[in-house]
């Protein structure tokens, strides 16, 4: 395998020309530069890399801390993140947290010592220990899914959107809503959701009732428990109409009500959020709020890019709008 001295004897150049030529800096005369191109050439010298990040000072890696890498969400995420870093001879590492808040803190800290040149963060539960250590930092850093403080984030009006699936629903002439949210540790489809809901709700003067109100995880089966629950309360009093903060949950819910022999839309109307692949396979299909995932990773991507480029974006960024896809579920 040729090596940098190798090249510099065909070229009949220094080493440190050939340096200069592989690395673009520094002056080299226009008839040094084409010997040497044309030494590589003939030899097929490829560069190491590691040798260039020790001379550059840039690993050309970006670290990805992830959630949950299983989800569709996450992975229409990366997708746009890769896609874009790829395009400026980036690779990516990614870090999958399984929704640990602990991993997220210890990753940080692993990706540092790894000296990427950057660290995006698709965040869910922003806790004062996360921040803390966020503001530590001294590479360039950006968060994807929730707004922090301070930090450049990228993320979606999650509270609109809930108030305005919940207006719609309501427009469609119910008044009695049942609603199945996440934990309020994640800050925008926990608590931002929720909260929108309720707001919507006391906007048009209709009830709150507690028992239709249910917490549950990210997955399928936590939205068919969620919505039992709902049914099984002790006032046996039962939604016309059920929101769920993603599509997940709302699939598992309306597994759930088929099993008790309900009809989609005629007894109970429900919604999801997300528009992921299979809420329009689903019967019947679904109505839902649908978020430009890639393209916001695409976005988050480019302001990483900018960061190592010196460039200051340090503002609070909101990426792309959404849109209520109406489906047959209502």
């Amino acid at each position: 395998m040729a090596t940098i001295k190798d090249i510099a004897e065909i070229a009949k150049v220094s080493r440190t020309t050939v340096s200069r030529v592989i690395n673009d800096t520094g002056y080299v005369s226009d008839d040094a530069r084409e010997r040497v191109l044309q030494a590589i050439k003939r030899t097929g010298y490829i560069p190491s890399e590691y040798a260039k990040s020790l001379r550059t000072k840039q690993t050309k890696v970006i670290g990805v801390i992830l959630p949950k890498i299983s989800t569709e969400t996450v992975s229409r995420m990366v997708s746009g993140i890769t896609e874009e870093l790829s395009h400026y001879g980036y690779q990516v590492l990614l870090a999958n947290t399984n929704l640990d808040p602990v991993l997220e803190i210890d990753y940080l800290k692993l990706l540092k010592a790894r000296q990427v040149d950057g660290i995006i963060l698709v965040a869910t539960n922003v806790s004062d220990a996360l921040i803390k250590e966020i503001h530590k930092l001294t590479i360039p850093f950006a968060v994807l899914g929730q707004e922090i403080p301070g930090v450049t984030s990228i993320h979606y009006d999650d509270y609109q959107a809930a108030y305005d699936i919940t207006r719609h629903v309501i427009k469609k002439g119910h008044t009695s809503i049942g609603f199945i949210g996440v934990p309020e540790a994640d800050q925008a489809v926990g608590y931002e959701r929720k909260r929108a809901f309720i707001q919507a709700m006391r906007d048009h003067a209709l009830p709150l009732n507690e028992h239709w109100i249910q917490e549950a995880k990210f997955d399928i089966d936590s939205g068919n428990e969620a919505i039992k629950r709902m049914f099984e309360s002790r006032d046996k009093l039962a939604p016309t109409a059920v929101i769920a903060v993603t599509d997940r949950l709302a699939i598992g819910a309306m597994q759930y009500l088929k099993e008790r022999g309900l009809s989609i839309p005629h007894d109970i109307g429900i919604t999801g959020m997300g528009n992921s692949e299979l809420s329009r396979y689903v019967t019947p299909p679904l109505t839902t709020i649908h978020y430009h995932y890639k393209t916001a990773g695409e976005e988050v991507a480019r302001i990483i890019l900018d960061k190592i480029d010196g460039k200051n974006n340090d503002e609070k960024k909101s990426a792309l709008s959404y849109r209520l896809i109406e489906r047959d579920s209502l």
